[in-house]
């Protein structure tokens, strides 16, 4: 058939890996979502840490269920991006997908950090008492920011292809023809960059200040000799938010890679990338599941095994 191609034994085992990404990670948002949403039909209420997690496990839901489908169709059907407007579909998507999950996993650090840190600084303290008023309006606007970016994306993507049909006519135009292309997914990625920049410096400032706070707790504990349950309780945030910073910043590290890679076809570092991007949403749902005792406990019950070996200590 014309409309695939001869799959080798390297496209099935990279097919095979993100599969298994994707669907693990699927797999666990999707059970924090169902979890979430079953507490808010029984409770009929939901506190902000919820709302920012549940629309933190949609989006990463999603954006790995349109990577592997785009990675599927690529191998598989690889003509089936030439058929417009499938191609600007899957850019915007992504990047709508991929934007909501990089700046609502910072906002969710920003969030621990201004409800769990102690600070006597009056706009601390103004921001502790409006945090959750704030967190419905902040959602709506990180939907828009990211749709503002999709439409974006889906234009640049849905321009290109016309500047290449036009210059390709030109003989021995190539390598101009290269330059054109960078020049003109130059302010996406400019714009893609200073977002992700942003996001994680908020990341950085929120874990130093919130590791510091805990930190001077902690020391107070210790000097006043409280129970060790209070301490391994902060012990187990510090562990948490370091966790968070670690995984921001290899996420950052990929995103930036991808864009350095972007126009080079055929890298090994494009497929490492985005076995990382794959993987990365996965780890951070499963820290935020042992972060939440609801979800902890919800898994534990609806894993066999998992209970298993809880009784066997």
């Amino acid at each position: 058939s014309q409309d695939k191609r001869n799959v080798t034994s390297q496209d099935v085992v990279a097919l095979v890996i993100i599969t298994l990404q994707a669907f693990a990670g699927m797999w666990i948002n999707f059970f924090i979502i169902s979890v979430l949403c079953i507490a808010w039909v029984k409770k009929k209420s939901f506190n902000s840490n919820e709302k920012i997690v549940l629309y933190l496990g949609c989006s990463r839901f999603w954006h790995l269920c349109i990577t592997w489908v785009y990675f599927f169709l690529s191998i598989i059907y690889p003509w089936s991006f030439y058929v417009h407007p499938i191609p600007q579909l899957f850019a915007a998507l992504q990047s709508f997908s991929h934007s909501s999950d990089v700046w609502v996993s910072a906002w969710l650090c920003v969030f621990y950090c201004i409800k769990i840190a102690n600070f006597r600084h009056i706009f601390f303290i103004y921001l502790k008492a409006k945090i959750d008023r704030m967190v419905p309006w902040l959602l709506l606007g990180f939907v828009l920011l990211s749709l503002f970016l999709c439409i974006l994306v889906y234009n640049i993507t849905d321009s290109a292809p016309c500047n290449y049909r036009n210059n390709s006519t030109t003989p021995g135009n190539v390598w101009k023809l290269s330059v054109r292309m960078d020049e003109h997914f130059f302010p996406l990625f400019l714009i893609s960059g200073f977002g992700l920049v942003t996001a994680f410096m908020a990341v950085i400032f929120s874990a130093l200040l919130l590791l510091f706070s805990l930190w001077k707790h902690k020391r107070k504990m210790e000097t006043n000799s409280v129970k060790n349950l209070s301490m391994d309780a902060h012990m187990k945030a510090i562990k948490s938010v370091l966790s968070f910073f670690f995984l921001y910043s290899i996420n950052f590290t990929g995103f930036m890679l991808t864009i350095i890679y972007a126009m080079k076809e055929e890298h090994p570092v494009k497929f490492l990338i985005l076995i990382f991007q794959c993987a990365l949403p996965a780890v951070h749902s499963l820290v935020l599941i042992f972060s939440n005792p609801k979800l902890e406990k919800t898994l534990r019950r609806t894993l066999p095994c998992v209970k298993c070996k809880v009784c066997m200590r």
